[in-house]
């Protein structure tokens, strides 16, 4: 059985075909533009693919309430002429399939939880940092919503003493995704965080500013493993930093097994960059009552 999977990003679309299994069997790069340039092209991909469903994980914030006439738009955005646009009416009326939708990050989270590091388990986290940063949460086993979806970027963090930089976010400067993201790292420092690997300061500073935000996030959600991706986090040597911060954040305060192995409780993702796709298939599984 054939399902679609939609990866909606500020910076691609990326549209994939898999299977029950998770398994990827093709999949295309869209450049994300305006929509009149992107969607046409994104519905050609889908179209005479004999899906049964599809999901979409998309960049928002979106609207996830079925009950509102805004479900499945995208609210106001940096990204323009995305703002308002009905991304779930447009799917539906040009393909006819159910369709599951969601956000990019917890749709990685889904990924994560139904294949990858979270599986079997109750209570995750996921954090993207790249272009921005966001999270998913499993809570109970479900992933959580509320009154939209939680955005875990834009938390207010504590500046480093010796930080200068004003914060990239233009609605908070000092939140996590301001001081963190990719675009902030290159505003900071004057190069992309890719090259600037063998700079022992960006990462210290990097790595504090994460393991903050880490450690609050433990006090509130409790999960029982911390998954991070993005492309920040392709600095590897940025995992054994936090791992020791989020300790020191923490100070003793919460004993627990998974604490007590760090190399095991924050760690990166674990299905090749490809759990949003593999979320967006679930997506589209439980869009059609198939579990």
């Amino acid at each position: 059985m054939l399902y679609g999977a939609l990866e909606a990003g500020g910076t691609k679309m990326v549209c994939a075909i898999g299977d029950e299994n998770g398994r990827i069997i093709e999949q295309k790069s869209i450049p994300t533009k305006t929509p009149e340039e992107t969607m046409p092209a994104v519905i050609e991909y889908f179209e005479n693919k004999d899906i049964k469903a599809l999901g979409i994980a998309s960049f928002g914030p979106v609207e996830l309430d079925k009950n509102t006439p805004e479900y499945g738009h995208i609210q106001e955005t940096p990204k323009l002429r995305w703002s308002g646009y009905d991304l779930v009416g447009t799917m539906k009326k040009a393909l006819n399939v159910p369709i599951g939708f969601d956000t990019d990050v917890n749709g990685s989270m889904l990924g994560e939880a139904t294949w990858g590091a979270a599986k079997n388990l109750s209570d995750a986290l996921y954090i993207t940092i790249g272009t921005g940063i966001g999270g998913g949460i499993l809570s109970g086993g479900k992933i959580v919503h509320g009154m939209l979806h939680p955005e875990l970027g834009h938390m207010t963090l504590v500046k480093a003493e010796n930080d200068t930089y004003a914060g990239k976010c233009p609605f908070h400067k000092n939140c996590f995704e301001g001081l963190a993201a990719g675009p902030a790292i290159e505003e900071r420092w004057g190069k992309p965080g890719k090259e600037l690997s063998d700079r022992s300061e960006v990462w210290e500073l990097e790595s504090y500013y994460i393991a903050q935000a880490l450690a609050n996030l433990i006090l509130i959600t409790s999960p029982q493993v911390i998954i991070l991706g993005g492309g920040v986090m392709h600095q590897m040597s940025l995992f054994p930093m936090i791992r020791e911060k989020v300790k020191e954040n923490l100070n003793g305060y919460i004993r627990t097994e998974e604490l007590n192995d760090m190399d095991r409780y924050i760690i990166p993702a674990a299905l090749n960059d490809d759990q949003g796709i593999m979320g967006c298939i679930k997506l589209a599984m439980d869009a059609c009552g198939q579990k």
